[in-house]
């Protein structure tokens, strides 16, 4: 049972990994590569576990092989139709293209990794259904990419990144509601000879005539 169960997980985990290192890698290309790597390295190790440790018979060398690599692929096509479905807002162009093809490839993996016998079926009617769909939703997507794009604050995905413009301006304007708070609060300076002159005389005069001295 606990077997069985680690088999499951990580299957969905590695997966998970790697559907949003798919959409997220332009914010961070060295980080979501290796979360990418990481991904893929817990689904083949649940790839093994479920198809060779948990089972009986033993395939042959060159059935590993492909079961590894159809696996491997099925992983990344359902990474990239699973995580542009979640984050088309956010990446509309990205999106737009990720999610055709991790639908052609996806079932294109699909039928090599468990149904090989009927690998023409990717050529025959079932293949170009898929193929047709996938043509149809990349045209439509990147549509309603564009024209979302074309919308004021069109789809982008900050993950807490300011932005810079408004905080900008902010600035500018505290900085401008300080000059003109400084320019408001200030004293005009006296005129000079104002208060040395013609206060001083005054004064002298008004003293003379108190003391009688009047000339």
């Amino acid at each position: 049972m606990i077997g069985d169960y680690l088999g499951y997980a990580t299957t969905f985990v590695g997966a998970g990994l790697i559907s949003g290192a798919v959409v997220h890698h332009p914010l961070d290309p060295d980080r979501y590569t290796v979360i990418a790597l990481v991904g893929a390295g817990v689904f083949l190790c649940a790839t093994v576990l479920n198809e060779f440790v948990l089972q009986r018979q033993r395939p042959s060398a060159s059935r590993v092989v492909a079961i590894v690599l159809a696996s491997l692929a099925l992983s990344f096509g359902i990474g990239m139709l699973s995580g542009g479905l979640q984050h088309f807002e956010d990446f509309p162009e990205r999106a737009a293209m990720l999610i055709p093809f991790g639908l052609a490839l996806s079932f294109v993996a699909y039928v090599l990794r468990y149904d090989a016998a009927r690998w023409r079926s990717i050529t025959g009617p079932t293949g170009l259904l898929v193929l047709v769909t996938a043509a149809v939703a990349f045209v439509g997507l990147r549509g309603i990419a564009a024209d979302m794009a074309a919308e004021p604050g069109g789809g982008g995905h900050s993950h807490g990144e300011e932005n810079t413009s408004d905080t900008e301006t902010g600035r500018t304007a505290e900085r401008e509601d300080g000059r003109n708070e400084d320019a408001g609060t200030k004293t005009p300076d006296a005129s000079p000879g104002t208060d040395g002159t013609g206060t001083g005389a005054g004064e002298e005069e008004a003293g003379h005539a108190e003391d009688g001295h009047a000339h």
